[in-house]
């Protein structure tokens, strides 16, 4: 999965945001998520806790902030990063990639197969974002920062399983960037292809509504951009090898942008809106997805002919208290959906249960407690065999 995760942790425009990104990842559950607009290592360890509640095996790779040149534009609160199931990855290293506007990152992974030591298995991932707007200027400084792509992966293995994803801002194919990366005749050490198979003027054509991105947005003040369902900005792409190399290649029709129906009716409307409604993605989903960010995720699926080293079991966070643990009102709990708690209990220090709480699988769960008095408590559940969590109450 791909997803701009539009000026993370500094957009505050919807208050608690991270909630609904919790809710995306809790039901996609991405082997490697990757991201753009993260603004700082506190929003980039922000969303690794919230990785890592659902799965203790994620890891991140080095947060870097941007290097690249800064005349056109301050871009240092711009950041790309990548997360991994370290079960099934290892993040052998990563790289900057320099560009006259923002870098690219590249984190080359390998695959945890029991072949490993023998035969193992890369793919050299890419991160990107490009520079936004329409307008002959932009797409200019869009073809000078993948012309430094191009000479930079032109160092690489001809072979290589290389991923480009990123917000690349392009409005259609014609754009010299994105010519540039898919023109087998360029003598281009590496080409990208489309998994989505949906080459064309995405700008403003309902013929490519299935891969649309942005806007998840109508109204103002959720910061980011308006204007509703009406480009195609996101993008998962491959090398031409990974179309057919048995070791690892994307899964055909595999590609979706994580949230669209490919209702037609969503054209220039709000993700959230009935207009956008259909079987695959239910409402709870696509509001998630217009609370967080004014883009929706894209995501392709990879397959490798090898066996993985996968633990058999893992251990997983059931609930947890957020924020402090002194509380005065009201006690906010997270919930991991896996452990499919149905109930939970409340009980004071003589072990008495004090309250019953009926969860129903939710992920957050908030309960009133100025009724109760002040003191030691404890949250146990019957379906689960693990140590208590202890809180306070202090009106």
């Amino acid at each position: 999965m791909f997803y701009n995760v539009l000026n993370f942790p500094l957009e505050d425009a919807v208050p608690n945001r991270l909630q609904y990104l919790e809710l995306i990842l809790n039901d996609y559950r991405p082997d490697i998520f990757m991201v753009c607009e993260l603004n700082n290592e506190t929003g980039a360890n922000t969303i690794l806790s919230s990785l890592q509640f659902l799965n203790p095996d994620y890891q991140s790779a080095t947060f870097e902030l941007n290097t690249s040149d800064d005349v056109i534009s301050d871009q240092n609160d711009l950041q790309n990063l990548i997360y991994y199931d370290s079960s099934k990855f290892t993040l052998e290293s990563q790289t900057i990639i320099t560009s006259i506007y923002r870098d690219f990152n590249h984190y080359r992974m390998k695959i945890n197969s029991v072949e490993s030591d023998i035969n193992p298995v890369f793919i050299d991932v890419i991160v990107c974002h490009l520079k936004a707007s329409s307008g002959t200027e932009n797409q200019v400084i869009r073809f000078q920062m993948v012309e430094d792509l191009i000479a930079y992966l032109d160092t690489l293995p001809a072979d290589s399983n290389v991923v480009l994803a990123g917000d690349f801002n392009v409005y259609t194919d014609s754009e010299p960037a994105f010519q540039e990366l898919i023109d087998s005749d360029n003598n281009n050490a590496i080409d990208f292809i489309d998994p989505a198979n949906q080459i064309g003027s995405w700008h403003n054509n309902t013929n490519y509504i299935d891969v649309m991105t942005q806007s998840t947005r109508t109204q103002t003040g959720f910061g980011g951009s308006t204007g509703g369902f009406d480009d195609r900005f996101d993008f998962i792409m491959t090398s031409e090898n990974m179309q057919t190399n048995p070791e690892i290649k994307f899964v055909e029709n595999s590609y979706k942008v994580y949230g669209n129906n490919a209702n037609i009716q969503c054209y220039n409307q709000a993700i959230n809106s009935s207009d956008c409604a259909g079987a695959e993605y239910p409402f709870f989903i696509r509001n998630a997805l217009h609370n967080f960010s004014d883009h929706l995720p894209v995501t392709l699926e990879l397959q490798t002919n090898q066996s993985l080293s996968l633990e058999e079991f893992s251990t997983v966070k059931a609930l947890q208290i957020t924020g402090s643990n002194i509380i005065d009102e009201v006690l906010t709990l997270k919930l991991n959906p896996s452990a499919q708690l149905k109930t939970i209990t409340i009980n004071n220090n003589l072990g008495q249960v004090i309250k019953t709480i009926s969860v129903k699988n939710s992920l957050y769960v908030k309960e009133n407690m100025s009724s109760m008095a002040n003191g030691i408590y404890y949250i146990t559940s019957q379906e689960l065999h693990h140590k208590p969590l202890k809180f306070i109450i202090a009106h």
